[in-house]
C-alpha cells in the first residue's frame, strides 16, 4: 500500500457564489480520503488567460491522501460535477475549478496529468495562495521555493 502523501490544490470559482463555491469543494475532499491540512485565505483575483469574464475567487489547499496523482485527478474531477462544474472553452468561467499544483516532489508529464501545474510558476494567484501554507516548499523541477518563484514573478 502506497503511504499518505501530501499535494496542493488550486482552487477558484468565478460563477455564482464563488466563496461558497470554493469553501464546498474543499469540505468535499473530505468525502474521497482527501484530508485538508491548511488552507489559505481566498483572494479575489482578474482572471487568467481569458479576461473578458468575471473575477475569481482562488486559494489553495494542503491536503493528505493515500490516492496516487491520477486517481486524485480523476477524484477532483468528480467533486467539480458535483458542485456543478461545466466544461466550456479554456480558461473560461467556471463555477469550480481544482487544480493539483504539486504532488509531493513528483514530475509527471502525460496528455492529461502534468504535475507540478505547468503554469503554476507564472500565475501569481496560484504563488500567493500557495506561498501562504508552503513558502518553503521546493517546485521540483525548477528547483526553487514557492516563495522565490513569487518574488521572481513580483519583478519581472
Amino acid at each position: 500500500m502506497a503511504g499518505i502523501k501530501t499535494a496542493y490544490i488550486g482552487i477558484g470559482s468565478n460563477l455564482g457564489d464563488r466563496i461558497e463555491n470554493c469553501n464546498k469543494a474543499a469540505a468535499l475532499m473530505g468525502e474521497y480520503g482527501i484530508a485538508v491540512e491548511a488552507r489559505s485565505s481566498m483572494l479575489e483575483t482578474k482572471p487568467w488567460g481569458a479576461a473578458n469574464q468575471p473575477d475569481f475567487i482562488n486559494m489553495c489547499v494542503k491536503v493528505s491522501t493515500i490516492l496516487t496523482p491520477h486517481r486524485l485527478l480523476e477524484t477532483l474531477i468528480e467533486i467539480e460535477q458535483r458542485i456543478g462544474r461545466v466544461k466550456t472553452y479554456t480558461w473560461g468561467p467556471r463555477t469550480i475549478d481544482l487544480d493539483i499544483l504539486l504532488y509531493e516532489y513528483d514530475i509527471i508529464d502525460e496528455v492529461n496529468l502534468r504535475i507540478p501545474h505547468e503554469q503554476l510558476h507564472k500565475r501569481e494567484f496560484a504563488l500567493k495562495t500557495l506561498n501562504e501554507i508552503a513558502p518553503d516548499v521546493f517546485h521540483p523541477v525548477l528547483q526553487l521555493t514557492i516563495k522565490t518563484l513569487l518574488e521572481r514573478l513580483n519583478h519581472e
